[in-house]
């Protein structure tokens, strides 16, 4: 502190091998859209539920493809939350273990599909990967680059995963989901602070050594869709006395 006091210059010592965050700090919003828009809605009918996701690239993201400096997003990553009462229907068993269901790559799964429900659980995804994990409680969906190097530019994208509950899986009434959107741009300054100097003690040519990019982390509020079956009432679904 004393050091930035006298001469205005950050000096520290990063610890060997490891990542390390120097500054921390909040900037506004400027208007600009985002490359991509993420649109999620969960569809409940009866005992049967299925999730739907869209990825769409914006306008100004396809515009930007088509220059000579293209930009990419990378390290895609989109949690959907799942309940607790969820959990053990998006597990597997087989002889050996227990596992986590993963996604069944199906690319010519279109915007707005619908396809009858399903009495096994699956995922499906047009791009990437998707698999529930339960260090996020979430089923996550991995995507390495977007757009995808394999398909247009303005291709969307789309995940579902269908579940049948049973009688103790249960919709929880005070669940507000929200999907969780994280991902990489390389040369991109998002807060419009940028690194203009930078000097190591054992190398020359430190400049060499500086990557620009921007960590995005967002929030998308996921749809909650009813559809009614005959003599149903959801808002006394939780007066159920037996099932």
């Amino acid at each position: 502190v004393q050091e930035f006091e006298q001469s205005r210059i950050i000096k520290f010592t990063p610890p060997d091998a490891c990542r390390l965050e120097l500054m921390r700090f909040r900037t506004q919003y400027n208007g600009q859209d985002l490359p991509f828009s993420v649109k999620a809605a969960v569809v409940v009918q009866g005992a049967y539920i299925e999730l739907q996701a869209f990825i769409n690239m914006s306008s100004t993201a396809l515009i930007s493809t088509r220059l000579p400096s293209v930009k990419y997003c990378e390290n895609v990553m989109i949690r959907f939350p799942v309940p607790t009462q969820w959990i053990k229907a998006l597990w597997t068993m087989n002889l050996q273990r227990q596992k986590s269901l993963k996604a069944k790559m199906n690319r010519r799964a279109c915007l707005g599909a619908l396809h009858e429900v399903e009495s096994d659980p699956v995922i499906q995804v047009s791009i990437g990967t998707a698999k529930y994990e339960s260090a996020y409680r979430a089923v996550v969906w991995k995507i390495d680059r977007l757009p995808d190097k394999n398909s247009s530019s303005d291709h969307p994208h789309s995940l579902s995963y269908k579940l049948e509950l049973g009688s103790d899986q249960e919709i929880p009434s005070d669940w507000y989901p929200f999907a969780t959107v994280q991902f990489v741009v390389h040369d991109t300054c998002a807060s419009g602070t940028e690194v203009k100097s930078l000097g190591i003690e054992s190398d020359l040519q430190p400049q060499k050594h500086i990557v620009q990019k921007a960590f995005y982390n967002c929030q998308v509020e996921i749809e909650k869709k009813w559809i009614k079956l005959d003599g149903e009432d959801p808002d006394k679904a939780g007066n159920c006395l037996m099932q």
